[in-house]
């Protein structure tokens, strides 16, 4: 399955996907065997670590605050990876790619409330303004960026395209959240 973990080429010829679409190694080719119920749930698990970066222990972190919650786990764990700083620049179209929204914030270009943070896992909240600090090298790359996904944010999002400035005006709604996941899947995983 495709995660988009390259950004725009996942969406060329380049993909690895599209050239390959058998598991790697000599008998990748040969080998067909349908999932069990244990590796249906290892499997999700292991692509939602992959598409946000996590470990294992600080995915397994946000898993057990999720179930401490109130409401549903699931939609609980995703409403947590979604207010990390990384995917919130993401989400805003400041980068192409999960990964590339990290980098930005862990090299200093990302300011939330007129301060630099440098942590991908800082947890936005409600009334948090986020933006690229000025006099950053990375402006013109970003603006291009911006343009590219034309100003489109989630409904949970307000951005400024002029300011390069974003701002969390509410929680993350689990059906507002584009992730191809089966969020229950992941915590029956953990609930053995």
């Amino acid at each position: 399955m495709k995660l988009f973990l390259k950004g725009d080429r996942c969406y060329t010829a380049k993909c690895s996907l599209e050239r390959k679409n058998y598991p790697p190694g000599m008998h990748g080719q040969t080998r067909v065997s349908k999932l069990k119920d244990y590796g249906l749930r290892f499997r999700e698990k292991q692509k939602a670590k992959r598409m946000y970066w996590l470990t294992e222990t600080q995915f397994k972190r946000y898993v057990e605050r999720a179930g401490k919650m109130k409401g549903r786990s699931g939609e609980n764990l995703l409403i947590l990876l979604e207010r990390r700083l990384d995917s919130v620049i993401y989400r805003l179209g400041f980068a192409p790619s999960r990964k590339q929204a990290r980098q930005l914030v862990t090299h200093g270009h990302i300011m939330v409330n007129d301060r630099v943070v440098d942590i991908p896992s800082y947890e936005v909240d409600i009334g948090d303004v986020i933006r690229v600090k000025t006099g950053s090298p990375c402006v013109p790359w970003i603006k291009e960026e911006v343009a590219k996904k034309g100003g489109r944010c989630p409904s949970w999002l307000e951005l400024n395209e002029e300011k390069l400035e974003g701002k969390m005006i509410g929680l993350p709604i689990p059906g507002d959240i584009e992730v191809p996941l089966n969020e229950q899947l992941i915590v029956e995983f953990y609930s053995r």
